[in-house]
């Protein structure tokens, strides 16, 4: 069977190899006084409130899981748009708004509808994986450019000028940022913009973990900007909805019926009752849930991150959303006498049964010297963690 260019150009998933070897040895220790702790993956440890629940049994009760337009439902899409208007001061009309099979059916379907063989875009380096790899499956190209902690592991309109080429298509940012948590300052994001149109390219933005913004400095959505930004996201994170497979994507309006084409013939529609129940995270009761939830999650930072600190895996810029903890494991790897963030990923699983994310995913600049730790997990699991770093490094 010849398996195709295409296919063989998409490097694995780390992050997911990684969870194999840590799933597999969890299930030798998890009857120990030592079972293996997961801060490997992204996800919330909370799943979806009451009401969202309450109405996905509904659905299923009551018949309604046919298909929806293309699109998705129209009063999902309202609701998107007053959550905008509400929570960011936004005036995005819900005839702009698609409802997709999660944040990916977003990208996937905007890489489709505007990338063309031989496109490049631009991104930083650190970055999500993934959203590279859909760049490629549209037979474009991603162009990883090096970022700085003083950049704040984000890309910087002066960058992206100088790297703009003759086949340069546009940027795909992510605010926060996976692996890293950081943030691009609204200004900034403003000039990266304004550079972009300049040339005529298109600016796509992951806003996935907006809502779990810390600091209302960074905590404002690009859509603020003009109506020609691309906005992707989910109710995978803040709505704690990760296996229920919906998300959104903003687009301007004349791409709507060029997402819709598309749609119609690669999804046909998001999961019917992941719609509907996602009406009810809307809900005042549903709202009071998240933000409490955002609470903890910001308590867990302010723990978390001092405490990698004093042990010497340092995280030199503080995140200032999304659950994760980007750190410099090198003076770490030094003490134990092994060579960068893959060994210690090993390292810590196998003698502290501790799961965590080696670099390697996130792209080439320095990420060798790089783990990433997920806060989403309990206070209890990280004080846990905490504890057998310490003693795994004493």
């Amino acid at each position: 069977m010849q398996i195709s260019a295409r296919a063989q150009a998409i490097e694995p998933f780390y992050v997911m190899e990684v969870a194999k070897a840590a799933a597999e040895l969890g299930k030798t220790v998890a009857h120990t006084d030592a079972p293996m702790v997961f801060l490997n993956i992204g996800e919330p440890d909370f799943t979806a409130p009451p009401l969202v629940q309450e109405a996905a049994a509904r659905a299923v009760h009551g018949g309604l899981t046919q298909y929806t337009p293309a699109l998705g439902l129209m009063p999902l899409r309202e609701r998107i748009s007053d959550w905008y208007a509400t929570r960011f001061n936004a005036r995005v009309p819900a005839g702009r708004i698609v409802i997709t099979a999660g944040a990916s059916a977003a990208l996937h379907l905007a890489c489709m509808a505007l990338i063309d063989a031989g496109d490049e875009v631009l991104m930083p380096d650190p970055s999500y994986p993934c959203n590279r790899h859909f760049v490629s499956a549209a037979g474009g190209k991603a162009v990883l450019l090096p970022t700085t902690a003083a950049e704040r592991f984000q890309l910087t309109a002066d960058k992206v000028q100088a790297a703009w080429g003759a086949r340069t298509r546009g940027v795909l940012l992510a605010s926060p940022s996976n692996p890293t948590g950081t943030s691009i300052h609204p200004d900034e994001l403003r000039r990266i913009h304004q550079v972009v149109q300049s040339r005529g390219g298109i600016t796509l933005v992951d806003e996935i973990y907006l809502p779990l913004s810390f600091d209302a400095q960074y905590g404002q959505t690009a859509l603020t900007i003009d109506d020609s930004i691309i906005s992707l996201n989910s109710f995978s994170k803040y709505f704690n909805m990760t296996g229920w497979r919906l998300g959104w994507m903003v687009v301007p309006e004349k791409l709507v019926p060029v997402i819709e084409r598309l749609a119609q013939n690669l999804f046909i529609c998001p999961s019917t009752v992941a719609q509907h129940a996602a009406l009810a995270c809307f809900e005042p009761a549903s709202i009071a849930i998240y933000e409490q939830r955002r609470e903890e999650f910001k308590t867990r930072r302010d723990y978390f991150i001092p405490a990698l600190n004093a042990l010497g895996l340092s995280v030199p810029v503080m995140p200032d959303g999304a659950f994760y903890a980007w750190a410099d494991c090198s003076a770490a790897c030094a003490k134990l006498g092994i060579n960068g963030s893959w060994d210690f990923a090993f390292e810590v699983m196998n003698r502290a049964h501790l799961a965590v994310t080696p670099g390697r995913d996130f792209g080439t600049a320095q990420t060798a010297h790089f783990i990433r730790f997920s806060t989403a997990s309990s206070m209890v699991q990280l004080h846990t963690a905490v504890a057998r770093l310490r003693t795994l490094l004493a």
